[in-house]
């Protein structure tokens, strides 16, 4: 009757066995660390860094516990923060000696301590929040009136473009402010260009006055397109800044939403303010130019002139000056996606860009307009811009795609691409509000809330013990592998464990041991009913599996809630409210019976279970002690 077979213990062994492998990476801590990242797409991260930064450490007489080279960074462990900060300086006045222009980000991490073999089978320790692990907190508000601004000279682009494609005779376009303007003398140009502002650009509302002989038509973005331009804008910010930062290895980083303009970013385990600031700055953008052909030009170019009016020098990937216009013929907005990947003919690495539609209009127009030139791709970025590639136009381009090649390895290649994929910010940004949260103070809110469940643990457990004798004691082994199980399964998740998150273990802990209680009462009420011990067992699981599911599901549907319409320490809360619900279910009961089943069940002629005092009410009414 109480009986587990075989295979139902198999199961528990196997889920003791993976709860334990994947909670013990949380006990190992961590080592400080310094990270080293590329500062700049023409920079990559290799053996040859490793060597840079071990002989670095090795002149400044501090020794690492270890160095590894991972796709993006180069990681130096060391025994203390004192050593970790000495190797940082020394790092970065090794590989970037002029601090103005660094090729290098160098920065301060925390490094598991988890062996080698446990990350071979992915166990590793959860992630920890910010209030847990310290790191930097910035709030940045995004100038919303620059990205109406540069929507207005976008639209200006757009409208002299298709005013030129339907034969509309204009006395010019402008922009001023965030309104564009143009001028028309002809009463029947002025009628044709009103019609294609109406039909083309539903998103401008149009006014218009009398200047002497001139009529000027105002555009000006409606409230409503205004209001989708500004979230745009800023979701558009929320996704560079979110790709910038994974690019670099900063793990789990929180990116919000806050209010109608400013954005929230956490970066756990980052001390450096300076270096996360230049993260968040670091954003690239791509631009398309014509090189100068002049014989002024090519002067310049080979130093022996001075550069033109109307051009600007640039360096390429090899050092040589390239004189380009300073008209900008397609920037990154016209950028739709960029892969890397080999040229068709030559097999070298290249870079492949998808363009939107109007990139691929203009970009066919001047490709078809300027055969035998060069044309020059720039990246630039933290404002600096660099050449990546001067090929000469062999003939038109069409179809929205074009290939960067020439002098490129398939890492630059790779570089190139993920950085062209972050993109550029749609709007400028300015932090208002920085604040670093140190590792001393992260350590004590995990010392606080780890005592608050242990010591909420405890108490479960002393509890249940006096209350329920052996029984309580099932019960507190149940909690203790409900407990193994959630932490198991969160860092198998890879979860971000914040402080809400550890009261929603308290609270998980309070809640699982409410089916431990019902199945106990349950038993003894069949014992106060006169079954024999075997059968009250058997009948105080099977009836109170009904109403342990029935409540644990409603308290299911409530974390569901909090989890899809809260946010930030909300749904953290949640998360482990839900998945502890769904441990709970399965160590209370089955677990829990497992434990009872290997006990008592091979016992043919038991006469009494340890479950505490047991009150019989006699025929008269008088409460008595069970036997």
């Amino acid at each position: 009757m109480n009986r587990y077979p075989l295979w139902k213990y198999a199961i528990i062994a196997i889920a003791l066995l993976i709860g334990v492998l994947y909670t013990l990476p949380n006990f190992f801590g961590e080592d400080p660390a310094v990270q080293v990242s590329s500062g700049r797409s023409s920079v990559s991260i290799d053996q040859t860094t490793r060597a840079r930064v071990e002989q670095a450490l090795a002149q400044a007489g501090i020794k690492p516990l270890s160095t590894v080279v991972e796709p993006t960074s180069v990681k130096a462990r060391f025994d203390s923060t004192d050593t970790q900060l000495k190797a940082k300086d020394a790092i970065q006045r090794a590989l970037n000696p002029d601090p103005n222009d660094p090729a290098y980000v160098v920065a301060l991490n925390l490094l598991s301590k988890t062996p080698q073999w446990m990350s071979a089978i992915n166990a590793a320790p959860m992630y920890l929040g910010l209030d847990l692990r310290g790191g930097v907190h910035f709030m940045l508000q995004v100038d919303m009136q620059a990205a109406l601004t540069k929507k207005a000279e976008s639209y200006s682009g757009d409208l002299r473009s298709i005013l030129r494609e339907k034969n509309v005779r204009h006395a010019g376009i402008s922009r001023n402010g965030q309104a564009v303007e143009v001028r028309f003398r002809d009463p029947e140009a002025l009628t044709a260009g009103r019609n294609v502002i109406a039909d083309q650009f539903t998103d401008l509302q149009v006014a218009e006055r009398v200047e002497g002989d001139t009529t000027v038509l105002t555009a000006t973005i409606k409230p409503d397109a205004a209001r989708r331009v500004q979230d745009q804008a800023l979701k558009q910010n929320m996704v560079t800044l979110h790709n910038r930062i994974n690019e670099l290895g900063v793990a789990e980083p929180v990116i919000q939403q806050q209010g109608a303009d400013r954005i929230v970013v956490q970066l756990p385990g980052v001390q450096d303010t300076s270096r996360a600031k230049d993260i968040l700055g670091r954003t690239a953008t791509l631009e398309v130019r014509m090189v100068d052909e002049s014989s002024e030009g090519r002067s310049a170019e080979v130093g022996s002139g001075p550069v033109p009016f109307g051009d600007e020098r640039y360096m390429d990937r090899e050092g040589r000056p390239v004189i380009v216009k300073k008209q900008v013929i397609l920037t990154g907005e016209n950028l739709t996606d960029a892969q890397a990947g080999f040229d068709n003919q030559t097999q070298e690495a290249a870079v492949h860009l998808t363009l939107d539609a109007k990139g691929g209009r203009i970009f066919r127009d001047v490709t078809r307009e300027n055969v035998g030139k060069r044309m020059a791709i720039l990246l630039f970025e933290k404002g600096k811009g660099e050449v990546v590639t001067a090929p000469v136009i062999r003939g038109e381009i069409g179809g929205g795609r074009v290939q960067i090649s020439g002098r490129m390895t398939t890492k630059e290649a790779n570089d190139v691409a993920l950085l062209l994929r972050a993109g550029s910010l749609a709007a400028p940004m300015e932090i208002i509000e920085e604040m670093t949260i140190g590792p001393t103070l992260g350590a004590e809110n995990i010392a606080k809330g780890f005592h608050s469940v242990a010591w909420g643990f405890a108490a479960i457990v002393a509890f249940m013990g006096i209350y329920y004798m052996l029984f309580g004691l099932f019960s507190g082994l149940a909690l203790a592998v409900n407990l193994l199980l959630l932490v198991a399964i969160l860092s198998m998740l890879q979860a971000t464990l914040t402080l809400p998150g550890m009261a929603a273990m308290a609270l998980a802990l309070g809640m699982a041991i409410d089916s431990n209680v019902l199945i106990n009462e349950r038993v003894r009420e069949e014992l106060r009913s006169g079954a024999s011990p075997q059968a009250a067992i058997h009948a105080g699981y099977d009836r109170a599996w009904a109403t342990i599911l029935d409540s644990n599901v409603t308290t299911l549907i409530a974390g569901v809630a909090l989890l899809a319409f809260g946010s930030g320490p909300v749904r953290g809360f949640a998360v482990v409210h839900c998945i502890g619900i769904l441990t709970s279910m399965f160590s209370a009961v089955f677990f829990s019976r497992g434990l009872v089943n290997l006990w008592y069940g091979r016992q043919k002629k038991l006469k009494a279970v340890s479950i505490g005092t047991v009150w019989r009410p006699n025929a008269d009414g008088a409460i008595t002690k069970a036997e």
